[in-house]
């Protein structure tokens, strides 16, 4: 075996994030995209002495349980990567990953409760940001995906079953518009062209839509005719927004340099378990509705009912988290980096007439140290990369009786654990919460107890 040359391989299980796993010798073989019961073959990207990563070139021999993906662009499409199971399936695979971590880790598991499904399998995103580009050189626009495997090439998905019919409606009448404009696409590499994103946002409770159309300024277009264009299109919510932001940066991120309100209000509002929250073009919001409602109900539940409670968000993002359990808290802390996320979380705690929350702008390793509360619940909920070292040394030095922690990355979560484990707490309780079927991705919720 050496890089660059292709084998076959059986796989035998996923390890997190959904990495087939086989063995060729004595060495363990990753294959990103493949599953337990699959031969595939793999071109070798990277080898090592215990291991090695291969790149998946085909399916040879498919698993007995895989099914036919219902979408269209499923196989073409960079998004999902698990449409050829049954949900089922998908669901018991989240499960062993996470235990196995936990496992591996030495992490207590007996009281692992199990993965909650999301409501919905398909339609249940409500915020998508898509690319232009062509599907190949100099062929004509589109707009959607990157393609699987690939540093460019964009598939226009306007039959995509992870969002809505509006979502689909928006794509098709957008890249009809600028292809009959003739309109160039943002080239990164050259950086030139004019069209770059199509974010669309959608109160799934509410009905509201966002549109936001990302451009460079290198072409000075008239985009009132594309507002109406977008405004006579026949939708099952409403659409109450149409932004134009313009960036002009080398990343290929969305950065708005500038956003031109072209119609309609800034903002959306959704309701979730009782509660409105004001999502503005660029503000973090969970994106799978229905699946927020159930997770934070759980983080709820872990807190239980007692209302003289002193709790800590970290991590607050817009602080939804925060004030839904706001009714079951004496007063909400939350500790969130971004400004302007800390600002919209102060205007939805205003919104729902919550006097006993309190949300601070900074950084959560020093932020923490000026605060001069004591909390009885702390609820951990930070990026993927997990909690700092120097904010988990002050998380420990609060002593808060309870530990509630949300991670979107069980890696880091068992790391930050068996150092809460080494300060006197202990897990009492654990679950798995699928907020994006068809996909990899998972959160984690465990509830942990000082001894």
């Amino acid at each position: 075996m050496r890089k660059g040359s292709t084998v076959q391989v059986k796989i035998d299980k996923t390890e997190f994030p959904s990495m087939g796993v086989g063995s060729l010798g004595n060495k363990k073989i990753y294959v990103k995209g493949a599953f337990p019961g699959q031969v595939v073959t793999g071109r070798v990207k990277k080898k090592r002495e215990a291991y090695a990563e291969l790149k998946l070139v085909s399916v040879d021999e498919r698993a007995d349980y895989e099914i036919e993906a219902p979408c269209k662009h499923f196989g073409i499409c960079g998004g999902c990567t698990s449409q050829n199971l049954t949900y089922e399936k998908q669901l018991d695979l989240l499960s062993e990953e996470f235990k196995n971590l936990f496992i591996d880790a030495n992490l207590p598991i007996d009281n692992y409760k199990g993965i909650i499904g999301s409501k919905e399998q398909w339609e249940y995103r409500n915020k998508m940001e898509f690319t232009f580009g062509d599907f190949e050189k100099g062929g004509e626009l589109t707009l959607g995906m990157h393609m699987k495997g690939k540093s460019f090439g964009i598939v226009t998905v306007d039959g995509c079953l992870i969002v809505d019919e509006d979502f689909r409606t928006l794509i098709k009448a957008t890249v009809d518009y600028f292809r009959d404009k003739n309109l160039p696409y943002y080239r990164v590499m050259k950086r030139e062209g004019y069209l770059r994103h199509l974010v669309i946002r959608k109160a799934i409770n509410t009905g509201e839509l966002m549109v936001n159309l990302v451009t460079t300024t290198q072409i000075d277009f008239d985009l009132s005719e594309y507002v109406e264009v977008l405004k006579a299109q026949n939708y099952k919510g409403s659409l109450v927004s149409i932004l134009h932001t313009e960036n002009n940066s080398f990343s290929d991120a969305v950065v708005p340099e500038k956003v031109n309100l072209l119609y309609g209000k800034d903002y959306i509002i959704e309701d979730l378990l009782g509660l409105k929250f004001k999502i503005s073009p660029f503000s973090f919001f969970q994106t799978n509705t229905k699946g927020a409602e159930s997770l934070y109900s759980i983080v709820r539940d872990y807190i239980g009912e007692s209302k003289d409670k002193v709790v800590f968000d970290l991590y607050c993002g817009t602080g939804t988290i925060g004030q839904i359990t706001a009714a079951n808290a004496k007063k909400v802390v939350g500790i969130e980096l971004i400004e302007e996320a800390v600002e919209a979380a102060k205007e939805n705690a205003k919104l729902n007439n919550l006097n006993n929350c309190k949300f601070l702008a900074g950084d959560v390793a020093e932020i923490i140290k000026t605060v001069k509360d004591k909390p009885d619940v702390i609820i951990l909920d930070p990026p993927r990369s997990g909690v700092h070292p120097k904010a988990l040394e002050y998380v420990i030095k609060f002593n808060a009786k309870e530990i509630i922690y949300v991670s979107c990355n069980p890696k880091t979560l068992v790391d930050n654990l068996k150092v809460l484990l080494e300060s006197g707490y202990e897990v009492v309780e654990s679950c798995v919460k699928d907020m994006f079927p068809n996909t990899p991705h998972l959160e984690g919720v465990v509830k942990l107890i000082k001894k």
